[in-house]
């Protein structure tokens, strides 16, 4: 499948993913938080949470446990269908463990996104590992 839509609202989606790995890169969990609907669920290895505020704690703990995060995307398809929208993601992370250890993730996100006065937020990030190595 290609991507389909508005190029102007396909460009947003994608700032929207920038967005999200730069606050992931960054640490900044008020940046990433704000890329979310606060209804949104995010979904990470079968468990599915719903509510900004039950996931942000989530997102917090697990970045706690990281001195490094290299975060990079690259796009599959984005279908743009009126104010609501489908992406695929493919991701690289580098992780360096707060021990010193290393991990290296190549995972898939399957994103619906909603768009809200004019911007682009998360409704529904599915994330599914496809491959990890560590050292």
């Amino acid at each position: 499948m290609i991507s389909s839509g508005p190029i102007e609202d396909r460009l947003a989606i994608r700032e929207l993913v920038d967005s999200y790995n730069d606050a992931v890169m960054r640490g900044d969990g008020e940046a990433w938080a704000s890329n979310w609907r606060d209804d949104g669920t995010w979904c990470l290895g079968g468990n599915d949470v719903t509510g900004k505020e039950n996931f942000f704690p989530m997102w917090q703990g697990a970045m706690a446990g990281f001195s490094f995060v290299g975060f990079f995307a690259s796009a599959g398809p984005i279908v743009v269908d009126g104010e609501k929208a489908h992406g695929t993601w493919y991701q690289q992370e580098f992780l360096t463990n707060t021990d010193g250890s290393k991990r290296y993730v190549t995972g898939q996100y399957e994103d619906d996104y909603v768009k809200v006065d004019g911007r682009w937020y998360f409704q529904r990030r599915e994330y599914n590992v496809l491959n990890t190595e560590e050292s």
